[in-house]
């Protein structure tokens, strides 16, 4: 299949795009900048323009920003769409994150039904943002599955950052189900929603440790010594999320389905660390002191629990463990510090 997709220098859209690559795929990915395509391009120095190639989308808010890059020739079979803002240092909640989100979502939708005819397939990468009620907390009793959603209101959105990012994510898959009710264009849609995603990051040349994704800082902060409360207790490793993205496109089974990809093995900052301490006697010294651990240990009264099991079937194998992904996580930041 030829793929558009959105937003390739991202975390887990890199590791998405290899996904496409590895398997045959020819891909176009949008870009905001030349540096950034440069250095994707660095990263697959061998392949041509007939498998992978770059599109220019400065601004998700603007008015027809995918017109251009939904048309191919040849023509796109399929998009993917990851590109979302995530700021942690915004001033503005509704210009810098739910514009971008909601207006850049509806907008390529959009862009497809109008200028890409032949595009069958649109998969979306949601989040588990868009499921949970924080107004519940931990909320041990409930299992969380793709019927649950975020009853966020765009005035608790606009609150700060965190709530920004919560509400960017809910309202615009909202308004991509909506758009698809409504408009019923040519192309089926799928969403995936995965919690925190963690994994290494695709080392694109000029890597430095102040690009590495929101979730990679949370080791950071443990090799610092910082004993971070859990704020959530689900994840997926970021290969499966990718993997997942990929075959929602293969597969035409996914069409109108929103795929909760989440490991079934839960978590707290407390197993990362002790993780850590295990498998890196010499990265012992930089962690927290063992009597701060029950910091970033479950909360005593448990927490909620979570079915993945779609996104299992949609895999066909397992997902990695924790073990693997934080082991494979610490060995890519060793490089850092």
């Amino acid at each position: 299949m030829r793929v558009l997709l959105t937003g390739g220098s991202g975390f887990i859209a890199a590791h998405t795009l290899n996904a496409l690559l590895e398997r045959g795929h020819t891909v176009v990915t949008t870009v905001r900048s030349q540096d950034k395509a440069d250095r994707i391009k660095a990263g697959h120095p061998l392949l041509g323009k007939e498998h992978l190639d770059f599109t220019f989308v400065a601004e998700l808010a603007c008015q027809g920003a995918f017109d251009a890059a939904v048309q191919s020739d040849p023509p796109f079979d399929a998009v993917v769409h990851t590109a979302s803002p995530l700021n942690h240092s915004l001033s503005d909640v509704q210009k810098d994150v739910l514009d971008p989100a909601i207006i850049g979502t509806t907008g390529l939708l959009t862009s497809i039904a109008r200028f890409a005819p032949t595009v069958k397939r649109v998969v979306i990468l949601s989040s588990f943002a868009a499921m949970v009620n924080v107004n519940k907390g931990n909320w041990p009793e409930k299992t969380y599955t793709t019927a649950d959603w975020n009853p966020i209101t765009p005035e608790e959105a606009l609150v700060d950052a965190l709530a920004g990012y919560r509400g960017s994510k809910t309202f615009s898959e909202r308004a991509a189900w909506e758009f698809v009710e409504r408009e019923k264009p040519r192309f089926s849609l799928t969403t995936l929603n995965p919690p925190f995603v963690f994994g290494p990051v695709v080392p694109y040349p000029g890597l430095s440790l102040i690009e590495l994704n929101s979730s990679n800082r949370w080791f950071v902060e443990f090799l610092s010594g910082i004993p971070s409360a859990s704020m959530y207790f689900a994840w997926v490793y970021v290969k499966d999320c990718a993997l997942g993205l990929v075959k929602a496109i293969e597969d035409e089974s996914t069409a109108g389905e929103r795929i909760f990809i989440t490991s079934p093995e839960q978590y707290c900052n407390k197993d990362i660390i002790e993780i850590i301490y295990t498998e890196f006697p010499e990265l012992r010294e930089k962690l927290p002191e063992r009597d701060e651990w029950e910091k970033a240990a479950y909360p005593k009264g448990g927490v909620y629990k979570v079915d993945g099991t779609r996104a299992r079937e949609l895999l066909g194998r397992d997902f990695v463990a924790l073990k693997d992904c934080v082991v494979e996580t610490v060995n890519m930041i060793k490089a850092f510090i």
